[in-house]
């Protein structure tokens, strides 16, 4: 059909991950990917345990996927103009500092994982009863960690002179990622749209989960002025026109966090469902509705998004395995059980069982619900027939057993019962992985078949957003899917799972150092 008279609407999606900067533009009749590109963003460690991204290079990087992509739609019989809106997600807390008047960065973006402000935290916790890491969860749903964007420009404001001028100057621009896109591709120091969403600012500490804005009494406490602080919107609707570029003139109209867009491209739109990222870690959300659950098993509360300027919240509790796809790479580069992780399926489905050996990638401690940071890995029940392939099988077993650690704590704070478990990322590729995580957590586990969940999620919310009219959330359903159901008995079940449990306990006290996971 000639461009101009297709009218199949499409939307763009911006998805800026840690390792990687892509553009995809998708229909929204068929959910179907058009065109994609993708361009690598490299780190730099200046220093152990500091990890930064040049924001120019990012910023860049989404303007030259943009650029290519225009032109693969042309190509492909579409017309520029049938892309409606552009959403974009991100990888979240990662925090960038520029100059209002001269748009440019005044300290590299300080990236989600980096761990420099273990000290800042440290001087913070002198101000807290009891060291009480827990003393603003009821308010922004999170504990003190250096995990979040708050430390992060803390730590900016009381290191980098040219961030202290530009603040004393008042030409102070800060925060994460999504906010320094958004500005710059609207305008920038002429006329750039200054905000985030929702579900961004839920990551910062700064934000009250219950207004849904900016909380004095927060940024007091990490002594940061919430006059320098961008406006906080909704995750779908219209915010600004894209000023420049092939697609000039499309607006910007989806804004969402990189794990919440995963939730939101899943289509878990009902209390109750549950995602799971699957990379070298895993990230779950668990969807709890319109009423925010305070967790007592150390999960966390986010918005998982906000559909429009006039509608509730959806909120989640999210929890994080540490040790999924690291553990394969492990098993492959430091211990040399197999050539390629790619074969470790196979190797595993030779043996029809773990031959009753636990696995415990505790590496650098056990996050929730166990909050071991002493903890260190073990692998347990292996006799005089034990063989690699139940080594194997049995850290893959070691992530669906972690993943339900993560469901188990979640069922207590919420009372929700799991229906079925989304997935997405790279590993669920391995189609014994994902009937190992049914068989184990003992709830149907759905695939999707399109892997692009993350950029997906993005459309969605900027097709939902009203004046697009791309999309109707009444009429938003999944796409295909694969479906692993559980094939073993509960009690199987059950009695594995307290193997797992003997397992964890064993891995405990090993390391006497005093370091601390969550500081």
């Amino acid at each position: 059909m000639p461009a101009d008279k297709d009218p199949a609407p499409l939307i763009g999606s911006i998805d800026e991950g840690t390792s990687s900067t892509r553009f995809s533009v998708f229909s929204m009749r068929t959910s179907r990917m058009v065109a994609v590109h993708q361009i690598a963003i490299s780190k730099i460690c200046p220093k152990e345990g500091w990890v930064e991204q040049d924001p120019v290079l990012i910023l860049e990087a989404v303007k030259d996927t943009m650029e290519e992509v225009a032109k693969l739609v042309g190509n492909r019989g579409f017309s520029i103009s049938n892309i409606k809106a552009v959403g974009i997600t991100n990888q979240r807390e990662t925090t960038v500092a520029w100059d209002s008047q001269t748009g440019k960065p005044l300290h590299n973006a300080i990236v989600w994982l980096d761990m420099r402000t273990t000290s800042t935290l440290e001087m913070l916790l002198e101000k807290v009863p009891n060291k009480n890491k827990n003393v603003h969860q009821k308010v922004c749903g999170l504990p003190l960690s250096p995990y979040f964007s708050a430390l992060k420009m803390k730590w900016l404001l009381d290191n980098v002179e040219e961030v202290r001028n530009a603040l004393n100057q008042g030409r102070l621009m800060m925060g994460t990622i999504d906010t320094w896109l958004i500005w710059n591709l609207t305008g920038g120091p002429n006329g750039g749209l200054y905000m985030t969403d929702v579900t961004n600012a839920s990551r910062t500490m700064l934000m009250n989960l219950d207004t849904l804005s900016w909380d004095n009494n927060l940024c007091k406490f990490f002594e940061i002025p919430i006059e320098i602080l961008p406006e906080i919107r909704s995750s779908s609707e219209i915010y600004a026109k894209i000023s420049h570029g092939s697609i000039a003139g499309i607006p910007i109209a989806g804004c969402v966090g990189d794990q919440q867009s995963a939730l939101l491209g899943q289509v878990c739109l009902k209390k109750g469902q549950a995602k799971s990222t699957y990379g070298t870690g895993c990230f779950l959300l668990y969807n709890t509705g319109n009423r925010k659950a305070i967790s007592k098993a150390g999960l966390l509360t986010t918005i998982a998004f906000q559909l429009g300027k006039k509608a509730k919240p959806v909120y989640a509790l999210e929890g994080s395995v540490a040790v999924a796809g690291a553990a394969m790479a492990w098993l492959k580069d430091n211990i040399g059980l197999v050539d390629e992780v790619k074969n470790i399926e196979t190797m595993a489905m030779s043996v029809h069982h773990s031959g009753d050996v636990y696995f415990v990638p505790a590496f650098s401690g056990l996050y929730a619900p166990y909050w071991q940071s002493d903890a260190r890995g073990v692998i347990c029940g292996i006799t005089e027939e034990t063989q690699r392939s139940h080594i194997l099988r049995a850290a893959m077993e070691a992530i669906c057993f972690q993943t339900r650690d993560i469901l188990e704590a979640m069922h207590k704070d919420t009372g929700l019962p799991l229906s079925e478990l989304w997935v997405d990322g790279g590993m669920i590729k391995n189609n014994l992985l994902m009937q190992l995580q049914a068989d184990l957590c003992g709830v149907p586990v759905v695939r999707p078949h399109m892997a692009e969940t993350t950029s997906l999620g993005a459309a969605i919310a900027a097709g939902l957003a009203e004046g697009v009219g791309a999309l109707d959330i009444e009429h938003l359903s999944p796409g295909p899917n694969d479906v692993f159901n559980p094939k073993i008995t509960e009690k199987e079940r059950n009695d594995r799972y307290s193997k797992w449990k003997m397992a964890v306990e064993r891995s405990f006290g090993w390391d006497i150092t005093g370091n601390d996971i969550t500081s």
